[in-house]
């Protein structure tokens, strides 16, 4: 006889919930060890308890050392993260060029701090990196979707020439099989004698 099938919902039970959690959490620290020795993987795990408290597991390395590495492949997504973020904060781009206008106008040159400078120059920096984050994500978008249409008539294509291929083969058999009279099939012609 199978087991129940249990539906994914919080448990309300807070005893049931603890040993639950226990359960599974000492389940999932299982697989990842054997994650770690079937496919020589380093793998790191974190759970947190509803309580707050910390559970870890680490294969061969250092849990900081691969905490570290995912840190170091990953801090360009995170600085765009970071980077997005912080263009929230300052509004549009157009609000952003008011503001940069409104401090360097002529008359209020002379009155702008270095500090003030500075500032606006990283908000410039910070609009000009999603700027260029933007851009660069629109145009994997449109050489992913180019990538496709080219796959779509590479496909297309491939079933044209197969059809030509097969309507060139029905062709010539129709043809051997409809030579005029007085020639052999084989379209060598035969002279035959004119009638007056």
């Amino acid at each position: 006889m199978g087991r129940k099938k249990l539906e994914i919902k919080r448990i309300e039970n807070k005893s049931s919930r603890q040993v639950t959690f226990s359960k599974r959490r000492n389940g999932l620290i299982e697989k990842a060890r054997q994650l770690s020795v079937l496919c020589d993987a380093s793998v790191a795990l974190l759970v947190v308890s509803a309580s707050g408290k910390l559970y870890s597991f680490s294969s061969g390395d250092n849990l900081v050392k691969i905490l570290d590495r995912y840190g170091k492949q990953h801090a360009d997504d995170l600085e765009a993260l970071d980077l997005q973020s912080e263009a929230l904060n300052y509004g549009s781009h157009h609000e952003l060029l008011q503001l940069v206008e409104s401090k360097l106008v002529k008359s209020n040159v002379n009155n702008v701090s270095v500090d003030a400078l500075v500032q606006l120059e990283e908000h410039l920096e910070t609009a000009l990196s999603v700027t260029r984050a933007k851009k660069t994500e629109l145009m994997l978008k449109l050489v992913e979707n180019l990538k496709e249409k080219e796959k779509l008539l590479k496909e297309e294509n491939q079933v044209l020439a197969s059809q030509m291929e097969k309507n060139h083969v029905v062709g010539a058999e129709a043809e051997m099989e409809m030579s005029p009279a007085g020639q052999i099939s084989d379209n060598f012609p035969v002279t035959l004698p004119l009638l007056n």
